[in-house]
């Protein structure tokens, strides 16, 4: 499987204005896209929309 995620472990990612790291990635295929986790909250995911990349 090719990795298409948009995010990669330990990038620091913007989350409602708060710089956060992220420490994982994970593919939901029956809803074909990816989930993260972060160091911050690492018991709640976040889905690549909620997400923005830091320029």
């Amino acid at each position: 499987m090719n990795n298409k995620n948009k995010f990669q472990d330990n990038e620091k990612v913007l989350l409602n204005g708060e710089i956060v790291t992220i420490k994982g990635s994970s593919y939901i295929r029956n809803m074909q896209r990816y989930s993260y986790t972060i160091k911050e909250n690492p018991s709640t995911f976040y889905f690549e929309e909620e997400l923005t990349k830091i320029k």
